[in-house]
């Protein structure tokens, strides 16, 4: 009877810890995505860049072309990421906008 209960201990160690381990990483890592999307978030900056390029009727590409650019940085930046006061420049001078309409395509300036 003895090695009866000692089996069962062992089996239902067994059947507990896979469920355990597995769930614990996977909420912990769905709760570190969450967090790195919410920080992302925060972090953007709106902009009309992608409204200014697509009224000029341009690609992406064009954009990163004429601008000297990597269309990663034009992303990067439609998508409210920061970047260099240079790169505004650059985009500014490949849409044909003066650096006065800065303000109106990237918003104010913190």
């Amino acid at each position: 009877m003895g090695a009866g209960a000692s089996v069962n201990t062992e089996a239902e160690t067994e059947a507990v810890r896979p469920a355990r381990y597995v769930a614990e990483p996977s909420n912990a890592a769905s709760r570190d995505n969450a967090n790195r999307a919410k920080n992302k978030k925060s972090l953007a900056k709106t902009n009309r860049l992608r409204e200014t390029r697509i009224e000029k009727m341009m690609s992406k590409a064009e954009l990163a072309r004429r601008a000297n650019l990597s269309v990663l940085t034009i992303d990067r930046v439609e998508k409210g990421l920061g970047c260099r006061m240079d790169t505004k420049r650059k985009i500014l001078e490949a849409l044909g906008l003066s650096l006065a309409d800065r303000v109106r395509v990237f918003g104010e300036e913190e």
